[in-house]
């Protein structure tokens, strides 16, 4: 699979990921990765508490988003 937003422009890099949010293929340099905080009530499982899951959109749903976001190192 290839990005989607290097068709748009006429070039070809090999996608890395999926948005999370429409499903379009996205490269590294379109990749935007976020932080998502998830919580896991008590009762649910082994594990209680806080955790902070990766999340990738293309541009077009970063930028749609209107929550803010926690940026994710590495």
């Amino acid at each position: 699979m290839n990005c989607y937003d290097c068709a748009l422009k006429d070039t070809t890099a090999p996608a890395v990921a999926v948005c999370d949010r429409c499903g379009c293929g996205v490269c590294l340099r379109h990749a935007h990765v976020v932080g998502l905080l998830m919580e896991r009530a008590p009762g649910s499982g082994p594990s209680v508490g806080r955790r902070l899951a990766r999340r990738v959109t293309c541009p077009s749903c970063h930028e749609a988003e209107a929550f803010d976001h926690v940026r994710c190192a590495g």
